[in-house]
């Protein structure tokens, strides 16, 4: 077989918009919502939940469309968010589903929007938070879904998020330390008064984070990292200060913690590896969900918002196929297919993502995922190494369209959890600490010698690309690596260190410290952070660059691609620029993403010899 028997899939297929996702079931289990185009711009549906097809739109965006949306408790309100081309000010409106009318009930500009807390026991209220009065800080509003007043709770002493409770009191709030640590304070529901419970420090900020209270209100989960290399299951008891561990595993964080929806008590927890691994804490509900594992294809999800629980909303998602979501009864264990996210792809051929690891040249074990294309001999392939972004986050076994697109197109897709990210325990993610450009590159650089000698790929032939911290990789690949790859792509990436510091949101200076901890601090690090910085090597640039950026991106700042572009072109360096003035960090509008991968595309065909839709 060659590979050119093998049809190319369009890319209005794959980055074009879903046919259908995100779906959603109401609490009184009458309606399913689900996010779909209308005139090709994405909005919420609504139908009844045994007629899908019957759903309406409910939302009229006509812009970047609305993705983020919820269903409330008193069974005739929708909310959603909205920002302004991608400027993540964030708006929340609220929808009465019976008349279609949305009213705004967050200031219109210049404010972010938060929900913090709405719920089955609170069917008419749900706490928003604003940074009206400080930009730094979320203060604390009581939303009345009937009126639609908003009314202040208390003002924010300095928390980077709160804890609140299922009655929707607060509890308590996570404050940033100086260190790069975290405070947690707990409060004192006689006194109403806070007070520091426990410091953790930097090492195990990323691997510690409160979960729940449940419903008895005796306790407090939380998954933490403290005592252990990785983020386990912990149950405090409140009166006592007694703490149990549900679940642990040596290596791995636990990614997920499964509620029951009634007592707010666990009932799974899910470790990601190279696959997920569930471990069940209730032998019932565990039976359930193995006997669905084992009737669907790819990792699943479960959503159980029907009050009732009569019916649950299960995902399946494998890696050479759609998203496929079903209704699940309880009663009669019938399956009964909703939509898939993607349907045309199931008229091409997709490829199998597959885990790999190999040992970094520190003996490091990292691990990542190949997609391979489909039938060619695995030999002397040209290669795209996609940096995901964070770079505290991680990639996962399931549908990707960059990996499908990418070996549909003849590449070796190499996707690489390099030190730093999350999943992996402590010592892994604190590894990458102030090592942009460093150890965390060489993970990198490291991940394409393996594959090179397995003989899968053609060492002249590999390109590095990605968005975010995946951009700045792609950035420091042509800085730092010019012999290494032969071209490179950036969205949305920082090219300087020091100014990405210097113009973060302000609703992220509460977390600096935090920053400086793990990238490096200006006030005592600016030689290094200007040496790790891809703008301050321009010179040792030799390969070609394709640079994207949202004019509106509020993380990394428009400056960041242009101070890059302006230098590649004092130095007569071979690049191209593409400038999204209706954008954010990312590319939200289908045309946009058009625009952007068929470039991209025609830039690795023109350096990496892969195929190209015309």
């Amino acid at each position: 077989m060659t590979y050119d028997a093998v049809p190319l899939i369009p890319r209005a297929v794959l980055f074009g918009n879903p046919e259908r996702s995100t779906p959603a079931i109401s609490p009184d289990g009458t309606r399913v919502g689900y996010v779909a185009p209308l005139d090709g711009v994405l909005n919420v549906w609504v139908g009844p939940l045994d007629d899908p097809s019957g759903a309406q739109p409910v939302t009229h965006d006509r812009g970047r469309g609305v993705r983020a949306y919820s269903f409330c408790h008193d069974d005739r309100t929708l909310v959603y968010l909205q920002d302004s081309d991608g400027d993540e000010d964030w708006r929340l409106y609220a929808l009465e589903l019976d008349s279609g009318e949305a009213r705004l009930v967050t200031p219109s500009s210049g404010v972010q929007a938060q929900i913090l807390g709405h719920n089955r026991w609170n069917r008419t209220t749900m706490l928003v938070g604003l940074n009206d009065r400080d930009p730094q800080l979320h203060d604390i509003w009581r939303l009345d879904l009937t009126t639609g007043g908003l009314d202040k709770v208390e003002d924010n002493p300095g928390y980077a998020s709160w804890l609140i409770d299922s009655d929707l009191r607060v509890r308590g709030g996570v404050s940033m330390t100086e260190d790069g640590g975290a405070l947690i304070s707990l409060r004192d529901l006689d006194t109403r008064l806070d007070a520091p419970w426990r410091h953790i420090g930097p090492e195990d900020v990323t691997g510690t984070e409160v979960i729940a209270f449940p419903r008895d209100g005796s306790s407090m989960l939380l998954v933490s990292s403290i005592n252990a290399n990785a983020g386990r299951l912990v149950q405090l008891d409140l009166s006592t200060g007694a703490e149990q561990v549900l679940a642990a595993d040596e290596r791995h964080d636990i990614d997920d913690v499964v509620l029951d929806p009634d007592t707010l008590q666990p009932q799974s927890v899910v470790f990601a590896k190279d696959r997920d691994e569930w471990v069940h804490l209730d032998p019932a509900f565990g039976a359930e969900v193995d006997a669905l594992r084992a009737r669907l294809d790819g990792e699943i999800g479960i959503s159980r918002s029907m009050r009732s629980g009569e019916v649950w909303l299960v995902s399946a998602a494998p890696s050479d196929g759609p998203v496929r979501w079903s209704a699940y009864d309880r009663s009669s264990a019938e399956l009964r297919f909703l939509f898939a996210h993607k349907p045309a792809l199931e008229s091409y051929e997709l490829a199998v993502m597959e885990p790999f690891a190999y040992t970094a040249r520190d003996g490091l074990d990292v691990h990542g995922y190949l997609t391979f294309p489909p039938g060619v001999p695995r030999t002397s392939l040209p290669a795209v190494l996609d940096v995901h972004g964070g770079p505290w986050s991680r990639d996962s076994w399931g549908y990707s369209a960059d990996a499908q697109w990418l070996a549909n197109r003849g590449y070796l897709c190499v996707q690489v959890n390099y030190r730093g990210s999350l999943g992996y325990g402590k010592a892994f993610a604190n590894a990458g600490d102030k090592e942009w450009g460093r150890a965390m590159h060489a993970d990198l650089l490291d991940a394409v010698a393996y594959t090179v000698e397995q003989g899968w790929v053609d060492p002249a032939r590999v390109g590095i690309m990605g968005g975010s911290y995946g951009g700045y990789a792609a950035l420091a690949g042509a800085a730092f690596s010019s012999d290494v790859f032969r071209c490179a792509v950036d969205l949305v990436g920082p090219s300087n260190l020091l100014t990405l510091l210097a113009s973060l949101p302000d609703y992220w200076q509460p977390q600096i410290a935090f920053m400086h901890a793990r990238i490096g601090d200006p006030a005592t690090e600016r030689d290094m952070l200007w040496e790790r910085s891809p703008l301050s090597h321009v010179d040792d640039i030799a390969i070609p660059l394709l640079i994207a950026q949202g004019a509106n991106d509020p993380r990394v700042k428009q400056a960041e691609s242009e101070q890059i572009v302006a230098a590649l072109r004092d130095k007569g360096v071979p690049h191209e620029y593409l400038l999204f003035p209706d954008e954010g960090h990312g590319l939200a509008r289908p045309e946009n993403r058009e625009r952007f991968y068929a470039t991209a595309e025609r830039f690795l065909a023109e350096h990496l010899g892969g195929r190209c839709e015309d």
